[in-house]
């Protein structure tokens, strides 16, 4: 009777550990599942302020103000030999036709200095623009058109609100002649504020109201191309030579080490080795396109060759035996078979590590493409920037209307990325097949 008695408080008590042990096991992962839901919690929270900063400041960037002038296109004034050409218009006085549209709407000002003020409500480039519009608009000489034009970027940084007019006029930098221009302007409805066409069509520029990233993007595109164009084959026979036709032996081995080790070299250091041996010892050209493009291809190279490997190797075997046992080559096999199966993995590395390169800049200021450059480039060999880069020296210029292009610039710049990965992601998921 004692030993049944023995025998059932023995099983109470392990009945009551194995309880106790799976309660504290149930409390551990519950606590492990809120840490990890924490964690997620304060890396999208970061990801949310982040997000938060940069389109509160970068939304503002994408507008700015404008002036309406009426402007008459005197023939005489504008193109005196009456050509329609460039060459003829470039003895037109466009910048005094636009100064006396500015002049009739303010009630022509007297005086030398009140003019002068005037003038620096509008920005420098307004001549500019205006000669554009007659090359595109030849037909509308000798009419008076409504056109707009951009104001100076002291006068937009008054305008939002940034520059007080409390503030003592020796202290700011819009005079209080021009807060009463611009208060005569904003009465007669002649200001506007509207998406910017200078910040998407505009090239770089000293005034900050004509800045633009056109000539960036476009440098962007053409260095990019390059880099896919010598990246993505070269990786790819990488791959399939490494996993599919050479020998397991000491020498692949040191190859193989040697790409994972490049994939965590710092992306400088290929600045670096792009700057002494593409410029240096072969003598080409700095700030262009070409040298930018081969120098990234080199830096993404063991991304495209590490993750197309990885598709290669999750292509079942089954697949290469089947088409061997009914008489293909090893070629064959892998070129009618292998590639297509473990294209979508490959297409997928391949974007990110061209997404990865776009946002780089240490190596492409290593290079020189951190060059003032106001032409728009037209191909690889023409000097241009990229938009890591603009955004960096924009982000350096002391003007304020720099900070909101600037934000802009980077709001593009992540719209492109992030349409570059959701590509990837769209890929992956339209052509991978599941074994």
């Amino acid at each position: 009777m004692s030993d049944r008695i023995t025998f059932v408080l023995s099983a109470e008590r392990a009945a009551k550990r194995v309880a106790e042990s799976i309660s504290l096991r149930r409390r551990k992962e519950n606590r492990f599942l809120f840490l990890g839901k924490f964690a997620v919690a304060v890396a999208l929270g970061f990801l949310v302020l982040l997000f938060a900063g940069i389109l509160s400041k970068g939304i503002p960037g994408l507008f700015q103000h404008y002036v309406t002038l009426n402007v008459q296109l005197d023939a005489e004034r504008l193109d005196p030999s009456g050509q329609r050409t460039i060459e003829s218009l470039a003895d037109g006085d466009f910048d005094g036709v636009v100064r006396d549209a500015l002049y009739e709407v303010l009630g022509d000002p007297t005086g030398r200095k009140a003019k002068r003020q005037a003038r620096k409500l509008i920005s420098s480039g307004s001549g500019q623009r205006l000669m554009h519009h007659v090359l595109d608009n030849p037909d509308q000489m000798g009419s008076t058109v409504a056109l707009q034009f951009a104001v100076d970027d002291d006068v937009d940084t008054f305008l939002r609100g940034l520059i007080s007019r409390d503030t003592p006029e020796a202290d700011r930098r819009v005079s209080d002649q021009m807060i009463s221009f611009v208060d005569l302007l904003e009465a007669r409805g002649r200001i506007s504020y509207e998406i910017s066409d200078y910040l998407f069509f505009g090239s770089a520029s000293r005034d900050a109201e004509m800045a633009g990233i056109r000539g960036a993007l476009v440098g962007s595109i053409l260095t990019l191309l390059v880099c896919i164009g010598i990246a993505f084959p070269l990786g790819v026979a990488t791959a399939v030579y490494l996993e599919e036709m050479a020998p397991k032996n000491r020498f692949t081995e040191i190859i193989e080490i040697n790409i994972n080790n490049l994939a965590a070299v710092p992306s400088v250091v290929f600045g670096i080795m792009g700057l002494a041996i593409f410029i240096v010892i072969f003598g080409m050209p700095r700030s262009i396109p070409l040298v930018g493009g081969i120098v990234l291809a080199l830096m993404t190279l063991p991304t495209i060759i590490i993750s197309s490997r990885a598709s290669i190797r999750a292509v079942p075997p089954s697949i290469r035996d089947a088409a061997l046992g009914v008489g293909a080559s090893k070629m064959q096999t892998i070129t009618h078979h292998v590639l297509p199966l473990a294209m979508p993995g490959m297409l997928t590395g391949t974007i990110i590590g061209m997404a990865q390169a776009l946002g780089e800049t240490a190596p492409l200021l290593m290079i020189g493409m951190v060059a003032f450059i106001v032409d728009v480039p037209s191909g690889v060999t023409d000097p241009g920037t990229v938009l890591p880069v603009q955004i960096f020296m924009w982000a350096d210029f002391a003007e304020r209307m720099f900070i909101q292009k600037t934000s802009a610039a980077i709001i593009v710049l992540l719209a492109f990325l992030i349409s570059m990965n959701a590509t990837a992601i769209l890929l992956r998921k339209k052509l991978e097949r599941r074994w």
